[in-house]
């Protein structure tokens, strides 16, 4: 039954994610976008994993570029591979990949461990836990790994349910930052 709601209640983030106009879509990036910068300058994180964005979800293409200027702050994204991803430096160009979803090449190099991820999510439970698309693939990702780097959930619209939806693999939000 949980599941049941958990479906339902994606659907209806997504909805109300989809029906956001450009001009509020705009204002709510930047302001978001904002926060995260003040976020990581106080945090001081070095590594950092972000996300290239979706159309529906923040847009921190502008966080990225303004990060890639930092000569001691790396930038990655993920890489699908298999049912999850792995993560890999950012760079130019990218290639639309699976479900849409933008990267840039494989790397071969190994990552260094992540201090701060900022994860995308359509909503989130009663816990702060993330109801995503549905895949797994963030779940998968950060259950295997060895430590727990600070999490930030990003929303352009909170879509909050007062109901535990979430199931115990589901990853939980340090913070979330939304307009």
């Amino acid at each position: 039954m949980k599941n049941y709601h958990k479906s339902d209640f994606r659907k209806s983030c997504l909805k109300r994610l989809e029906f956001t106009s450009l001009f509020l879509k705009y204002y709510k990036n930047k302001i978001i976008v904002r926060e995260l910068k003040n976020f990581i300058k106080q945090d001081g994180a070095k590594n950092i994993l972000l996300y290239i964005p979706l159309g529906i979800e923040v847009d921190v293409k502008p966080l990225i570029v303004s990060l890639r200027k930092s000569k001691n702050i790396n930038v990655y994204v993920p890489y699908m591979q298999g049912d999850s991803f792995k993560i890999v430096k950012y760079r130019l160009p990218l290639y639309t990949k699976k479900f849409g979803i933008k990267e840039p090449n494989n790397s071969f190099v190994k990552t260094a461990k992540i201090d701060l991820a900022i994860i995308p999510v359509v909503g989130v439970d009663a816990l702060y836990k993330r109801i995503g698309y549905g895949k797994g693939m963030y779940d998968r990702f950060f259950d295997r790994l060895t430590y727990k780097p600070t999490m930030i959930f990003t929303q352009l619209v909170l879509c909050k349910s007062e109901q535990v939806l979430s199931d115990n693999y589901d990853i939980q939000a340090d913070y979330i930052i939304t307009n």
